[in-house]
């Protein structure tokens, strides 16, 4: 039994895919579920990105992508689709790479995932050597405690865990703050209402968790 498990990041650039030629021509960030790759070779993609006609467009005048679905929600478009264009995750993948998340700005993506034990991250490393622009980022020991996703343990949606992280990363629940609200708005391309209503929204759902039940 293996008893390493390890998580690891990639940057990704050049890789041809629809969601990272649409974030080239839209600065936006867009953070996408893993891809399921089905039998006749066709993509099944599931993703989210600010509000912004812009990137529907995008998105929707690309030939590579059937059947887009769009839904409003919190701020956020949600996406789903059919890709005909494999994206070099899928090499990692058949290597031993556990894709957990992904998100795609400027054109580039970065893709965060386990690999258990060294022996697969070699086999990984390998596979990533011979794709497009892939290079590790860091590597470290999953934690025994860390047995699943923050937004699924607290029943945040990604937008409102990603507003979250940013947050405390730059500083904003610091006494005194480091950053303003704006500032955080600005770090995850939206509107400062936005970050504030991801967050008024992530504070609920984690305070009633906390304290059970839904406040008086």
């Amino acid at each position: 039994m293996i008893t390493e498990c390890l998580v690891a990041e990639f940057d990704v650039e050049g890789d041809d895919c629809p969601l990272a030629r649409a974030t080239a021509e839209v600065d936006v960030a867009i953070d996408a579920e893993p891809p399921q790759l089905r039998g006749d070779g066709y993509v099944l993609l599931r993703f989210s990105a600010p509000a912004t006609d812009a990137l529907t467009a995008a998105l929707d005048e690309d030939d590579d992508l059937r059947y887009l679905h769009v839904t409003q929600s919190d701020g956020t478009t949600n996406y789903r689709c059919l890709s005909k264009h494999p994206c070099v995750v899928h090499e990692l993948v058949d290597a031993g790479f556990l894709v957990e998340s992904m998100r795609y700005r400027r054109g580039g993506a970065t893709m965060r995932g386990a690999v258990v034990g060294y022996d697969v991250l070699r086999g990984v490393m390998e596979a990533a050597g011979r794709t497009v622009g892939v290079t590790l980022r860091r590597v470290y020991p999953l934690r025994s405690d860390d047995r699943e996703p923050i937004a699924r343990r607290w029943d945040l949606t990604d937008a409102q865990e990603e507003a979250v992280r940013v947050a405390w990363g730059l500083g904003y629940f610091d006494l005194p703050r480091a950053v303003t609200a704006s500032d955080v708005a600005a770090e995850l391309g939206i509107s400062k209402s936005a970050f504030l209503e991801r967050l008024r929204r992530a504070q609920s759902s984690l305070f009633g968790s906390l304290f059970g039940g839904d406040p008086e």
